[in-house]
């Protein structure tokens, strides 16, 4: 292990690869940074340059592209309320109202010390568990995917303001029904398209995100008035008290041991880990009612969490060969078009590149820190520009990314319609995030309900076959009666 990791570094070491990792880590940052173009979109555009270097130079320069994209999404998030990546959604529910509070400043650096946290502890464990976290998620079945969506889906209540749960499992069934719209791939039929061509492919995430955030934000500081919600004026102190600093380092540790576990699993990712460990840190906080209104531990988290799981996401791709999200199964066609395939044999054949991939995250983690931390003073200046030009901007934004899609003007009037619904419904204190959640989840849930059933021979008895998935059920269960327990403790101490 050691062998490998110094052949890593010696690939890397080098003065074109190490502008390869810097060029990259720049390239993603400022592609994360625009609404929209998330890494997928970042990696696909680089693809074609890549083919001038060798396989290893051209897989550290993608690498750099997909965390470099990732830790540069949180900035619109934070600023103007606009995920365009998905996950920095759950980075905006505490980072955007730290920004409107007058302090973009610190929650971009909060957001940076935590995923240079995150995905350096990541790499680290990378290293130490490869080829036995190869084995563990080869041995995730649909069953055990369903009970870890179904834990997914009831961390809800972090997502929920006192006394509004309800309104919460109200968003997320909305969302998991907006799921279900168009082609069944397993079938092939149609469903909730109302017969029009546009929506066989379904809702974009993207067009969703855009409309009950960025859009619906927008909307919502027209209808306010003039100011009635200027707030402080921002400051771009990025300083972060030594307090602060030992407040949010337990959470970072743990979002970023949970985030690299999901991340390792084939198919959950970065969404999903960012969702969880918001989930978990506030369900686990004594202050956990400050969440959703600038709690620093509510932007570390999932900080950690979804870049850790970037990282983990390398786990299958190089082991196994298996994708385990849409951005990784773009980096499979790459490997694959070097004549490279990963798998197994990839540590004996080529560990060059294997390792190579490896220590170029442990160099691109210091790059990103340095390429950002300058620039944040800069960046949160951003919330300084008059209302009536930001709004316009938010706006154009928004338009274009969900444009740059599909190319299809329908979205365009999509979102809009999206956009309303959501002001009326926040305007009636309806959450926006258990909508998301649902959404996300809403696919992966189905598909493997659907094959655990099938392979159990059309019962639920799935559920209770396997000790993974009874682990998972057990901790589902825990999670729906945690707060009924805690409630009648209370009510108990108040009584003696």
């Amino acid at each position: 292990m050691i062998d490998g990791l110094l052949l890593g570094f010696q690939t890397v070491l080098t003065f074109q690869n190490i502008m390869l990792v810097l060029v990259g880590c720049a390239v993603g940052t400022i592609i994360g940074m625009l609404p929209g173009l998330g890494p997928i979109s970042a990696i696909a555009l680089m693809i074609p340059i890549t083919y001038g270097f060798d396989p290893a130079g051209g897989m550290i320069l993608l690498a750099g592209v997909y965390y470099g994209a990732v830790f540069g999404g949180s900035t619109s998030s934070i600023l103007i309320n606009a995920p365009g990546v998905a996950g920095t959604v759950a980075s905006s529910f505490d980072g955007y109202p730290m920004a409107r509070a007058g302090q973009p400043g610190k929650a971009l650096a909060i957001a940076a010390y935590a995923s240079f946290v995150g995905g350096t502890l990541s790499a680290m464990l990378l290293v130490l568990s490869a080829p036995y976290l190869a084995r563990l998620s080869l041995g995730f079945q649909s069953a055990d995917y369903f009970m870890l969506m179904v834990l997914g889906l009831c961390l809800v209540s972090a997502f929920a303001g006192r006394g509004e749960y309800l309104k919460a499992l109200c968003m997320t069934a909305l969302g998991l029904a907006l799921s279900t719209v168009g082609t069944d791939l397993t079938s092939g039929v149609q469903r909730f398209t109302f017969g029009r061509m546009d929506l066989i492919d379904g809702i974009s995430f993207l067009l969703l995100a855009m409309g009950t955030f960025a859009v619906a934000e927008a909307l919502m500081m027209t209808l306010r008035g003039p100011g009635s919600d200027e707030g402080p004026m921002p400051r771009t102190s990025m300083h972060v008290s030594r307090a602060e600093a030992n407040e949010i380092a337990p959470a970072i540790g743990r979002s970023s041991v949970l985030g690299f576990l999901v991340g390792v699993l084939p198919g959950a990712g970065a969404t999903i880990a960012s969702f969880l460990a918001y989930g978990v840190e506030k369900n686990i906080a004594r202050d956990g009612g400050s969440f959703g209104s600038g709690n620093i531990k509510g932007l570390a988290a999932p900080e950690a969490a979804n870049n850790a799981a970037c990282t983990g996401s390398f786990v299958p791709l190089l082991t196994l060969g298996i994708p385990g999200s849409g951005t990784t199964a773009v980096l499979l066609g790459a490997l694959i078009a070097y004549g490279i395939q990963p798998g197994p044999r990839l540590f004996v054949d080529q560990p060059d590149i294997f390792w190579a991939v490896i220590a170029s995250m442990y160099v691109g983690n210091v790059f990103l820190l340095i390429l950002n931390l300058p620039l944040i003073p800069y960046i949160a200046r951003i919330l300084s520009i008059p209302r009536n030009l930001l709004i316009p901007l938010i706006m154009f934004f928004s338009m274009t990314g969900v444009y740059l899609v599909s190319f299809n003007p329908f979205d365009i009037l999509m979102l809009a319609v999206v956009a309303l619904v959501a002001v009326g419904l926040r305007l009636l204190s309806f959450p926006m995030a258990p909508l998301l959640l649902g959404f996300i989840l809403g696919g992966i849930l189905e598909d493997n309900l659907r094959r655990a059933i099938t392979l159990s021979g059309g019962d639920w008895s799935f559920l209770i076959e396997r000790p993974t998935t009874i682990t998972l059920l057990v901790i589902t269960a825990v999670v729906l009666l945690g707060p009924l327990i805690r409630r009648l403790l209370q009510l108990r101490t108040r009584l003696e």
